[in-house]
């Protein structure tokens, strides 16, 4: 008998074609995947980004992908891509805000009236900072010229903020990518919404006026900076530091190796910026073992609710952790510091702090992570040496931390034995997986490895960049082998790690679900998920 099943069945296919009927494309590997739609890559585009490319895709190529996805998006449905980039970006759900922006530069162009209008309406909400308008700002010259639209956006952007708040944008945000605020009210030219904004207008871009429009602004913080300048004694930087609010970038360089100097910022500094300056303030021994710098900071570091009013994400607090335990930045050559153990442990209950707090859904979980080549390349959310595979590890303690019945597997060609444990710290998980080899890409794996030894799991979640192409059977249908044979009704949740267009989760099946890795909704979305609540 010819055996024609091995060229063309429904049940087992080869992972290098397609399963027939399926609608499936191939990935960039040479395997055969589902196509996210549209919206599903928008929301990878918004929370991941594109920066640093993945191993089978070039940063450029990634982000023309994505930018045509959010192009017929906005065809689509304008308005709602404005909504959705704000509802991400004032969550906090993703890393960065540059995807975001980036979008909303491209709403402002590539829409109708209605998704203009609710772009432009937007750009305070999403562009929340001096830099955040700046990178904006950058991204729509790529996209359009200054009209009335964009010149009354700007405008209102300076204008809804008190004379105090816009102050200290001026003063703490003063330019970034080529723009300043002088070039932004120049080209916006609004019209001062009070005196006092007017006086600031004219402190911003007139610098030979900057006394007199100062003393016009009546805002205590401009004289704090003129002073600054020319101060002569560390007492008088601190004092205008705890008076005025003086944020770090008003002071002159000299100023920044003086451990009084950071202990006054410390006092008022947001959480974001206290997180990046964790290894100055501690080489310039500010932060050491039993000082009260230190226990401020822990203290900070361990606050579930000040960490999401400062909308302080998951990735950076890892980023922190990472960096700082090891004493010596990623990418720097600076003089290194000795890390202070209380806020190491700080760092790695800060990093889950930061998901909020997560409902279990107490089923039997399989945490399956992909190791393989195209997973050890390329950057999540652009920050630097943060895989794929070191931030899937991450993603997947949570869940661990959350779920009392849980199991690890880690897979590439072939299923790989890993030993970590939601009671490791971060940092330590991390090194562990930088220690295991890398091969081809088979998802399929974790089901077929259940199956052979008799593992009951309600939810295998796999966190892959759905780059799979080397095994005989296609995932969706290993997870279907092992329903049939175990009589569980298991779930499978892709967990994708990269904004490529593609998911092993069958769009057909109720019990397949692909969320975007390192949104900080993901968590709790899979508990509901495995629980059955949505």
């Amino acid at each position: 008998m010819q055996n024609f099943l091995k060229h063309f069945a429904l049940r087992v296919t080869k992972q290098d074609s397609p399963v027939p009927g399926a609608g499936q494309v191939a990935n960039s590997a040479g395997g055969f995947a589902w196509q996210l739609g549209d919206w599903q890559r928008l929301d990878r585009f918004l929370i991941l980004g594109s920066e640093g490319g993945t191993y089978y895709i070039g940063e450029r190529k990634l982000t023309v992908e994505n930018a045509e996805a959010v192009g017929r998006c906005l065809d689509a449905d304008g308005p709602r891509v404005v909504a959705r980039v704000v509802e991400i970006s004032e969550a906090g759900r993703a890393p960065k805000n540059d995807p975001a922006l980036f979008v909303l530069a491209m709403a402002t162009a590539l829409g109708n009236d209605a998704t203009r209008k609710a772009a432009f309406e937007a750009l305070p909400k999403v562009a929340r900072t001096g830099t955040h308008l700046f990178h904006f700002l950058a991204y729509v010259e790529g996209f359009r010229g200054w009209g009335r639209g964009l010149r009354r956006a700007v405008g209102d952007w300076y204008n809804g903020k008190s004379p105090e708040a816009l102050a200290y944008q001026l003063v703490k945000y003063q330019a970034r990518d080529g723009w300043s605020h002088r070039d932004a009210l120049r080209l916006a030219h609004p019209k001062p919404a009070t005196p006092a904004h007017g006086a600031l207008y004219k402190w911003t871009t007139k610098p030979e006026f900057a006394d007199e429009a100062a003393q016009a602004a009546g805002v205590p913080l401009l004289e704090a900076v003129r002073k600054a300048k020319v101060a002569t004694d560390v007492k008088e930087i601190v004092n205008l530091v705890k008076d005025s609010r003086l944020p770090r970038e008003a002071l002159p360089t000299e100023w920044l190796t003086k451990a009084a100097v950071w202990e006054a910022l410390l006092e008022d500094m947001p959480m974001e910026a206290m997180v990046r300056n964790l290894a100055t303030m501690t080489r310039v021994g500010l932060l050491a073992k039993g000082s009260q710098a230190s226990k401020l900071v822990t203290e900070r570091l361990t606050d579930r609710e000040r960490i999401r009013k400062a909308r302080l994400h998951p990735i950076k607090l890892l980023a922190a952790l990472v960096t700082y335990q090891q004493g010596r930045g990623m990418r720097s050559n600076s003089e290194g510091w000795e890390p202070v153990t209380k806020v190491v442990d700080a760092l790695d209950s800060a990093f889950y702090l930061a998901f909020g707090n997560v409902e279990p859904s107490n089923k039997r979980v399989v945490l399956a992570l992909d190791v393989s080549g195209s997973m050890g390349a390329g950057w999540v959310a652009g920050v630097h040496g943060l895989t794929p595979m070191l931030a899937s590890a991450a993603m997947a303690l949570v869940t661990a931390a959350t779920e009392k019945d849980h199991e690890f597997v880690a897979f590439s060609h072939k299923l790989v034995p890993v030993t970590i444990s939601p009671r490791q710290r971060l940092d330590d998980v991390v090194q562990a997986m930088t220690r295991i080899p890398m091969g081809g890409t088979d998802c399929a794996l974790p089901m077929l490895w259940a199956l052979e030894k008799k593992v009951k799991a309600d939810v295998f979640t796999v966190f892959t960049d759905s780059e799979t192409w080397f095994g005989s059977i296609h995932p969706s249908q290993a997870l279907v082998q092992y329903r049939e044979q175990t009589g569980i009704q298991a779930k499978l949740t892709v967990v994708g790690m990269t904004s490529n267009g593609f998911t092993i989760a069958d769009p057909r099946d109720a019990g397949m679900l692909d969320v975007v890795g390192f949104d900080t909704a993901t968590p709790q979305v899979m508990a509901d998920f495995a629980a059955g609540r949505a």
